[in-house]
């Protein structure tokens, strides 16, 4: 009983750190007007950390280790490695969204995403526990996700983060309505490419692996940018703007025990309500470009609903990006490491 509070405890804290993990990476996206070099600020970090741990440890090298044996003897593909493209979406997304449309929209998006884009990563048996039906809960739970994007997005974007995306011209616009939905539905490709690479080495394995090629992804697109815009002018100097990618690996860390206390259900149950409520709380507390509304705070409390209603009748949810990825068909952060 002990262990499944903590359990549930520390799931709310997850959530709520990868809210504040968006609020920090759109912050650096805003003041560097450039959502890319800001997530490849936040990747750059957290692989740097996960290179210290693996020359520390030969355990972690041997998780390495085993998942080059896989790919020699076919038991993993190539593209089966590209899960950490699609963190490095959901964390450029963050840069480049949260400062305009504050984190509740971000948060509603990027969850009702995932969970309609679950259905068809699960039904096509992407993942490591194979095929998985398509419940009616589970279909009604997508429903209610789309009705809750529709919802948070209907103030719109606000204005006060577009610089991140300036490169971006007269698209910026709906492409701040729409990139959080796309970086929500990257995250279930993600973890279950991720679970593939865990199953092979081991849930670290799959995590470095993740932070490096979604590292080389960000620093491929951020030299087009360059040539388009050029570099920031400054960086800023306060330190906790730069925490982005070390919060991602502490999630993954954290996510670890949690899914082992409690179970990857009500682990993705406490890590969204975590994320919602603190979302709602620093549009509120720390209001950021278009702030929170009504129809942001109805939009939150029916993306939480939708997640309920999908696990009904099922064992498990795919909703927490910084699962442990051998077991998640899922936030993150990470995910595994998603949300970086």
């Amino acid at each position: 009983m002990v262990l499944r509070r903590s359990g549930l405890g520390l799931g709310l804290l997850i959530g709520a750190g990868v809210a504040v993990q968006g609020r920090i990476n759109g912050e650096l996206g805003a003041r560097l007007a450039d959502g890319i070099a800001a997530a490849v600020v936040s990747f750059g970090t957290g692989f740097v950390l996960l290179l210290v741990a693996v020359v520390l440890s030969a355990r972690l090298r041997a998780g390495l280790r085993g998942v080059r044996v896989a790919l020699a003897a076919g038991e993993l593909r190539y593209w089966q490695l590209l899960g950490g493209l699609c963190g490095a979406l959901f964390v450029a997304s963050q840069s480049l969204t949260v400062a305009a449309v504050g984190v509740t929209a971000f948060t509603v998006g990027a969850v009702s995403g995932q969970l309609v884009s679950s259905l068809v990563v699960d039904r096509l048996g992407i993942g490591p526990q194979g095929r998985t039906p398509v419940t009616a809960a589970r279909l009604g739970g997508a429903v209610l996700a789309v009705g809750a994007v529709l919802l948070a997005a209907s103030g719109g974007p606000g204005t006060a983060g577009a610089a991140t995306a300036s490169w971006l011209g007269e698209t910026a616009g709906p492409v701040l309505l729409i990139l959080p939905v796309l970086a929500g539905v990257g995250l279930a490709w993600q973890q279950a490419w991720n679970g593939r690479v865990g199953t092979s080495g081991s849930p670290f394995a799959a995590t470095v692996i993740n932070f490096g090629i979604g590292l080389l992804g960000l620093l491929a697109v951020e030299a087009l940018v360059l040539v388009r815009v050029g570099p920031p002018a400054e960086f800023p100097r306060e330190p906790w703007l730069y925490l982005g990618g070390a919060l991602g690996v502490l999630f993954i860390a954290a996510g670890v025990l949690v899914v082992r206390w409690v179970g990857v259900l009500l682990m993705g149950l406490s890590t969204v309500a975590g994320q919602l409520t603190t979302s709602v709380l620093l549009d509120w507390l720390l209001p950021a470009g278009a702030g929170l509304s009504p129809a942001k705070v109805a939009g939150c409390g029916l993306t939480l609903a939708a997640v309920v209603v999908a696990t009904l009748q099922t064992g498990r949810c795919g909703l927490h990006a910084n699962a442990e990825p051998a077991q998640v068909g899922d936030r993150t952060g990470g995910s595994e490491g998603k949300r970086a």
